[in-house]
């Protein structure tokens, strides 16, 4: 087919010239990587200084040590960490701020969102968008998410652009022409809906660093700390977004509730939860070569073999988790959604969903979702052909013997053969 993406030189890259010239670029930086350096920077950003508690600065120490002893990444990498780094810092601060002037917003009630967990790469992106593509809904596009408070310094421009979505817009296509398969395989544009792990990154928290880094401590850090009063932070997040820009019901999404179902639902008691299931196995070769082809400009060598022993256990310690604290989620507001059955049938997904629920998929919602599914089509920017044997020197029976359990509880389609 013309629209096969084929990458084959995951192992070897062959860079392209942006790569290039960002990876020399990096090199001539001396970036430093301290919590010290971070909030410095935060505050020059912002003019702000109060951080509120200051336990965050424990867990940002704990991800920049971590960074700083791994002699893989490159100076590139390191700029970028850095980057993050100062703008989770700066929302912080942004944040704290609001919060002192409009106390009020602490008492916004976030009602019965409807969440989607399940396993990263099953669906559960293309499904929250479906669900997003209702206006009805409130949901939280990316350019949002990245800064939740704008800069009161900043005025709107007169063509009425947001300084936040522009600066979102730059991001996406640097991303495109640094990584020009990542559209294909997780397009990251303004408008598109993001989960809303996001918004604890300001506390320092999430396992979204896992993503963009080689970071097994962080991993076990993190899973050693209670993160309820994390998620509390990220609802309070909500409660500000909801105050500028009201709706009645929230839909949220991200896999990582799948391993703290237990903060998930002390935070929102009320939701109904949608858990979508997909073969581990498409899971892993979806994620371990979107990852591996990430590598090429954060560190010095792509290191296939690293991704597949590390994302194999990953996603199986988010099922073993999910499988565990299943009891918590309330049977009365649980639908289950198989990969392959939704592929099949979209709407009548959606209508399952829509019952539980308790909401009408009025024609109105339909017709939205419709446009967006024109919009956006399968495939638009190409299919990513995998390939576990050939790039990551192992079969799909020997991935799948992590997941026996979870494939014994529920029956999910084998895709990878």
């Amino acid at each position: 087919m013309a629209n096969e993406i084929r990458i084959d030189d995951l192992r070897t890259p062959v860079l392209n010239d942006m790569q290039r010239m960002g990876l020399e670029f990096g090199e001539t930086q001396n970036t430093e990587l301290t919590v010290d350096a971070v909030c410095a920077a935060a505050v020059a950003q912002t003019g702000l200084s109060d951080f509120g508690p200051d336990d965050f600065r424990e867990r940002l120490e704990v991800q920049l040590d971590e960074m700083n002893a791994d002699p893989e990444r490159t100076g590139l990498g390191r700029m970028m960490m850095f980057g993050d780094c100062v703008r989770y810092a700066s929302n912080r601060l942004r944040i704290r701020d609001l919060l002192k002037q409009h106390p009020e917003i602490l008492d916004i009630k976030i009602e019965k969102p409807v969440i989607v967990i399940g396993l990263p790469r099953s669906g559960t992106t293309n499904l929250v968008n479906l669900l997003a593509a209702d206006s009805r809904f409130r949901s939280m596009p990316l350019w949002e998410s990245y800064e939740p408070v704008p800069d009161s310094r900043e005025e709107t421009p007169v063509d009425g652009v947001d300084p936040r979505w522009a600066r979102c817009q730059g991001q996406w296509e640097a991303m495109q022409a640094g990584a020009p398969f990542i559209a294909a395989m997780h397009p990251m544009n303004p408008d598109h809906v993001h989960e809303e792990l996001e918004l604890m990154t300001p506390d320092f928290t999430s396992y979204n660093l896992e993503w963009v880094a080689r970071t097994p401590k962080w991993r076990d850090y993190f899973l050693d700390h209670d993160q309820t009063p994390h998620y509390a932070y990220m609802k309070t997040v909500l409660q500000i977004m909801q105050w500028y820009r009201p709706r009645e019901r929230w839909v949220l999404k991200s896999p990582q509730h799948l391993e703290q179902i237990g903060p998930l639902m002390a935070t929102f008691p009320d939701a109904t939860v949608v858990v979508t299931h997909r073969d581990p196995v498409a899971v892993v070769q979806s994620t371990i070569t979107m990852l591996t082809y990430g590598a090429r400009t954060s560190y010095k060598t792509s290191n296939p073999e690293w991704y597949r022993d590390y994302w194999i256990d990953r996603i199986g310690r988010l099922l073993d988790s999910s499988l565990r604290d299943r009891h918590l989620l309330p049977p009365d507001r649980t639908v289950d959604v198989f990969f392959h059955e939704y592929m099949a049938d979209e709407l009548g997904t959606l209508q399952r969903i829509y019952d539980m629920a308790g909401i009408e998929f009025t024609e109105t919602a339909k017709a939205e979702v419709a446009a967006h599914q024109a919009a956006h089509p399968r495939g638009k920017e190409g299919r990513v052909v995998y390939d576990l044997r050939g790039d990551f020197g192992i079969t799909p029976e020997e991935v799948r013997t992590r997941f026996s359990d979870y494939m014994s509880a529920f029956p999910v389609q084998i895709e990878v053969k």
